[in-house]
């Protein structure tokens, strides 16, 4: 429970939603990098030095803060991928 709280916390004070910003997307607190962007480029490349280069203001508290913020929405939406165009499933890679 105690590192929920630190998590929550760590959010709070790392990302931030003002409609001044890039029309109140989510960003790293006192920047104009949106949470987006961070999540996108992990996506793309998980290289945290490639990040860092393009980015030098990031820092790696940021970097959790983005991934936590998505993880909460995550939970709280009950996010689940979407089906199959054709109605099929595939099979698993298990």
């Amino acid at each position: 429970m105690e590192r929920r709280v630190a998590d929550h916390l760590a959010v709070e004070d790392r990302i931030v939603a003002d409609p001044a910003i890039l029309a109140g997307k989510p960003v790293v607190r006192g920047t104009r990098i949106a949470v987006e962007l961070v999540l996108a480029k992990l996506a793309q490349d998980p290289n945290l030095d490639e990040l860092f280069a393009d980015y030098p203001r990031l820092t790696v508290d940021d970097v959790k803060a983005c991934l936590l913020y998505a993880k909460d929405l995550v939970a709280r939406r009950g996010a689940r991928p979407s089906p199959p165009a054709n109605g099929r499933r595939r099979a698993s890679a298990a």
